[in-house]
């Protein structure tokens, strides 16, 4: 299982429309995806209320983790989406 820990960039954190974008990414890779809040429990992060729930904003931190061939390379992009203000 690959991880990555990333800091939330946007502004208003993953809510909304970062969080749909999140969430439409997550579907297209075509790998199960969860996230989380550091030391949080993990939510499947191709459910938009399940990524709304963890209530996260700018600066905080979530873990995201993927199985699979191709897992490296879906969290580094997932990672820069996230990251990006």
């Amino acid at each position: 299982m690959s991880e990555r820990n990333v800091t939330i960039g946007s502004p208003v954190g993953l809510h909304a429309r970062p969080a749909a974008a999140f969430v439409k990414a997550v579907a297209a890779a075509g790998i199960p995806v969860t996230v989380a809040r550091v030391g949080g429990t993990p939510v499947d992060a191709r459910s938009i209320l399940a990524v709304l729930s963890l209530n996260v904003g700018q600066g905080d931190q979530v873990v995201l983790a993927a199985e699979g061939p191709t897992a490296d390379s879906v969290l580094d992009d997932l990672a820069t989406l996230l990251e990006q203000e």
